[in-house]
């Protein structure tokens, strides 16, 4: 049985959603420091600054994408914490891990940026968005297992979470697959699945929607 302490540790969900906040406000603000403006002694005319503008543009480009990852996962956190009634301390532990997982993103974004033609970069960043998915889907499933959800959440509010994330984990698992043939596809389709999310267009087209 855990001690009294264990049994007390944790429960302020307030206070998970705060620090969590912090996190993905430091983790996005990070994404935007390696996109580094041209030097002034580097460019000496107009068309030197647009070659070198244009030269950003694959960092951007990661830039952008990590941007939109790390805002639907954060919305997607948000969905779950706004259904818990209360937490405790294993499932602070679970989104302290689910942290820890955003606060990569950067290093996996920069090397991604770094690395655009190497399969291993596209397989680390897909690895962190998967690491990310599985502890959202942990953290939800253990506070349905707990009971640690309002009492008026519905069952179909609970499959539908699930449903999203593993949906979207396999469609991001189809785009790191595209590696195989060439990286910008694997990183076209997962920038196309992102905005999917981030815009909801799959629910738009929905009939009724």
């Amino acid at each position: 049985m855990p001690s009294l302490y264990n049994r007390i540790a944790g429960q302020n969900r307030e206070r998970l959603a705060a620090l969590s906040d912090g996190v993905f406000a430091v983790a996005m603000t990070l994404l935007v420091l390696d996109l580094r403006a041209p030097t002034y002694d580097a460019v000496h005319s107009e068309r030197e600054l647009a070659v070198a503008l244009a030269a950003l543009a694959p960092r951007f480009a990661t830039y952008l994408m990590s941007f939109l990852t790390l805002g639907i996962f954060w919305v997607g956190q948000q969905a779950q914490l706004d259904r818990l009634v209360r937490s405790d301390r294993d499932l602070g532990w679970i989104h302290l891990g689910f942290l820890f997982a955003v606060t990569l993103v950067p290093f996996s974004t920069a090397l991604l940026a770094e690395h655009m033609t190497y399969r291993v970069a596209l397989l680390v960043y897909w690895g962190n968005i998967l690491l990310l998915g599985a502890l959202l889907y942990w953290t939800w499933s253990y506070a349905v297992k707990s009971r640690l959800l309002k009492e008026d959440t519905p069952p179909e509010v609970s499959a539908a979470i699930c449903r999203r994330i593993l949906i979207a984990q396999s469609l991001y698992a189809f785009g790191a697959a595209l590696c195989a043939i060439n990286t910008y596809w694997s990183i076209a389709f997962i920038a196309l699945v992102q905005a999917n999310y981030a815009l909801a267009l799959s629910d738009r087209l929905r009939p009724g929607s």
